[in-house]
């Protein structure tokens, strides 16, 4: 009777702890450095002769004062920018942030295709779907952050969630 009952008990431990991993597992590609919350880091798989892709990703600053998004860097391709794109009149131009993406206070910015984004320049090898790119955030107070971006389907316009 006794090797029932803590079978039984080990069952619901392990029951337990699945549904607490559970929450955790749905969070896992987000990631916090200081007062910077990091959600949902993803990109778009690219053609095999393609030389550039984009990395998109929300950046929260919980803290009261603001801090800057000043560099990126993976190992996937020869640059890694933070670009912005805006119309121009009738043209849609890119551009580099020369002095990085202000990240106010209080305040959520997203980086997403059409506006601000990470440009990965000189692809070595094409974005597969289903992979993932290792990146390295670089803010000017909150210091490096290693994170990892989703490879969802070529022309994907959000991440699956």
């Amino acid at each position: 009777m006794s090797s029932i009952r803590a079978s039984v008990a080990l069952s619901s431990l392990v029951a337990i702890a699945v549904l607490l991993l559970v929450p955790a597992l749905a969070f896992a590609h987000d990631y916090r450095l200081g007062t910077l919350e990091i959600s949902h880091p993803w990109t778009r798989a690219t053609p095999p002769t393609a030389q550039a892709g984009g990395g998109f990703l929300t950046i929260t600053n919980k803290g009261t004062s603001p801090d800057r998004l000043i560099a990126a860097r993976s190992g996937v391709s020869d640059r890694v920018e933070i670009h912005e794109m805006k119309m121009d009149g009738n043209i849609m131009r890119m551009r580099e942030l020369e002095k990085g993406l202000e990240i106010p206070a209080g305040a959520t910015v997203m980086l997403k295709p059409g506006g601000f984004h990470i440009m990965f320049m000189g692809l070595k090898a094409p974005l597969a779907k289903d992979a993932k790119v290792p990146v390295t955030l670089v803010f000017e107070k909150a210091g490096s952050l290693d994170i990892q971006l989703d490879v969802e389907a070529l022309g994907a316009s959000a991440p699956k969630h």
